[in-house]
């Protein structure tokens, strides 16, 4: 009986290619450019499964293009490159790696918080130039954290994770969600159910974890900027296109925010060169990215077309209903 084949569009890390290779033929991109639409579309035709990235869209055009394929594993928590109607329609299964990069993102969400509070971008840029004179009163003066209210719009795993690494700076915690969290959750992490205009309007640190949905992109524009105090700061590590930043720039420009730090952004890989100015912190959509975490996302994306093609319920199965068609 012949190996299912796979298309990978990454070569992705070893632990997670033995898991492939132990049952499957598996294609892997390997170039050091992203494979180009052409390619995917090109490599996917004779395949059974495609292990892909946020960066490559899965939708009628490319299911169109591969009548083999079963299963679309996205190695990320988000699926907004995913149509999962039309991986439904077609009979294919979809997942993602929810869970395993909860803390880690959370980590970074606060690392951006506190280096556009403290203007450490900044700080380093001036330490490396080899231009500091020494010392001074007021140079480089940023933000307190500690004592503050931090506002969390999206109170879903990742949300939870930052607000519970606030209990050590000593601060309020505000969020906004579209489903209120249980009272024990709440009381927990010592966190307060705000209207979505209040989380604006009482938040030194407003901070982002929604996923991207229709409701959702363009949540923060100029209207909600304008509710914001003039010391707040922003982060994002989200999804970029949940911020106009557009009226994020004029914002920064015209200081009714302090700052924002964003590891996301609304047209990626290319940054609005607005946002390229002193009080911005800006990260190349690194949120995940620890050598442990990423490692356990590919895995988990292996693992779910290997059960898969095996006959087993994906662990991480966005679509379940396609299992009465395999």
């Amino acid at each position: 009986m012949p190996r299912p084949k796979v298309l990978a569009t990454r070569p992705l890390f070893e632990s997670a290619r033995q898991i492939l290779n132990a049952s499957c033929d598996v294609d892997y991109w390997s170039a050091p450019e992203r494979i180009s639409r052409e390619e995917l579309l090109r490599r996917v035709a004779d395949k059974d499964a495609l292990v892909c990235l946020l960066t490559e869209r899965v939708d009628d055009a490319l299911l169109a293009a591969a009548p083999a394929l079963r299963i679309a594993a996205n190695v990320a928590v988000g699926f907004d490159n995913i149509d999962v109607p039309a991986c439904t329609r077609r009979s294919v299964a979809a997942t993602n790696t929810p869970g395993v990069l909860d803390e880690t993102t959370a980590d970074f969400a606060w690392t951006l918080l506190m280096a556009v509070a403290r203007r450490i971008g900044e700080g380093e840029q001036l330490a490396r130039s080899g231009q500091w004179t020494g010392w001074d009163l007021d140079q480089l003066c940023g933000a307190d954290i500690h004592g503050k209210t931090l506002g969390l719009l999206g109170f879903g795993r990742i949300g939870r994770a930052v607000a519970r690494r606030a209990s050590g700076f000593r601060m309020k915690v505000i969020y906004h969600d579209a489903l209120r969290a249980p009272e024990a959750v709440e009381h927990e992490l010592h966190a307060e159910f705000r209207e979505f205009r209040s989380v604006l309007a009482q938040s030194d640190f407003l901070s982002v974890h929604v996923p991207l949905l229709p409701e959702t992109r363009g949540l923060l524009g100029a209207a909600q900027f304008s509710l914001m105090k003039p010391s707040a700061f922003l982060i994002n590590t989200s999804r970029g296109p949940v911020i106009d930043e557009s009226a994020l720039v004029h914002a920064l420009e015209s200081r009714q925010l302090a700052g924002a730090a964003l590891d996301v952004n609304e047209k990626e890989p290319q940054i609005h060169p607005g946002l390229l100015r002193p009080n911005t912190v800006l990260a190349p959509h690194l949120a995940s990215a620890s050598l442990e975490t990423r490692t356990k996302m590919a895995c988990m994306a292996a693992e779910n077309v290997v059960a898969l093609l095996s006959g087993k319920r994906p662990p991480n199965l966005l679509n379940p209903e396609v299992l009465q068609s395999h």
